[in-house]
């Protein structure tokens, strides 16, 4: 958890430090990078949640604007004049002479209507997503291509900051692809199942998603497993009803009842996952 944790606060600093090239010179730029990087890790706290973190770097806002505050107030200092004799050189100087870190969004009261649930977004994202609807789902859509359009995420990011869940959706995915196989079973347990109970336990013991996203993820295959099958068999049934030709039915559609099931149930992880920040 701590190394996930570390991992955005370095990606957030190293947006800003990219945003701050033929912005600030060399110097200026290490010690505004220094500055930032001190500034969010008083915030967090010594915080080892991701989400904690998270909502955290939301709060700092768009990495590129906070260069241009920086730019902008760096600009004024140098165009000041000399102040007099009696003024104090460590006007604008924090504690031990450092420079203070210009303010984030919090650091005034503000009214909960106003705080942006996206604050940390691109300004790209968040005109081009505004009162649009099934806007996250296009920004899964288009999470391979420009990642301008998906906040600055994309699939690669994802995979890089959530590898653990990657990997659970990967074997999600493979227990639906070995249905139609027909391996022999482990003990009594037939392989998918194996396989799928494998992915269900590494996605209900993640902390990135929502309890409730967890087990609508996980439990899809199941629940296309077992309503689907019931439904999908009773309807085949036909005018030969019967217990035995229910089960027969049942037996030859459940599995692609699981198969639905799963794929339905990885594509909301995926976008959940993609959603987070």
């Amino acid at each position: 958890m701590r190394e996930r944790a570390d991992q955005l606060v370095l990606n957030y600093v190293s947006k800003a430090a990219d945003a701050a090239h033929g912005v600030l010179r060399s110097e200026q730029r290490l010690d505004f990078a220094r500055r930032l990087r001190a500034r969010i890790e008083a915030e967090v706290g010594g915080s080892e949640n991701p989400r904690a973190v998270a909502k955290v770097l939301d709060r700092f806002g768009d990495p590129a604007a906070l260069v241009e505050r920086e730019a902008h107030r760096l600009a004024t200092t140098e165009a000041t004049p000399a102040p007099g004799p009696a003024a104090d050189p460590r006007i604008g100087l924090g504690p031990g002479g450092s420079r203070r870190f210009p303010a984030i969004r919090d650091d005034t009261v503000l009214a909960p209507a106003h705080v942006p649930r996206r604050a940390g977004q691109h300004r790209v994202s968040r005109s081009a997503g505004l009162g649009l609807p099934f806007a996250g789902l296009r920004r899964v859509a288009m999470s391979t291509a420009n990642p301008m359009a998906t906040g600055g995420r994309d699939a690669r990011t994802v995979v890089k900051e959530h590898p653990r869940e990657t990997g659970a959706l990967v074997i999600l995915v493979v227990a639906a692809l070995l249905v139609p196989f027909g391996l022999p079973s482990l003990a009594i347990f037939p392989v998918p199942l194996v396989v799928w109970a494998a992915g269900t336990a590494v996605v209900l013991l993640s902390e990135s998603w929502e309890v409730r996203d967890r087990f609508l993820g996980a439990g899809a295959p199941l629940l296309g497993y077992a309503v689907g099958g019931v439904l999908v068999g009773g309807l085949r049934v036909g005018a030969e009803p019967g217990f035995d030709t229910f089960m027969t039915e049942f037996w030859a559609v459940s599995g692609t009842m699981f198969m639905i099931g799963t794929g339905l149930g990885v594509v909301w992880l995926a976008y959940r996952l993609l959603d987070l920040s």
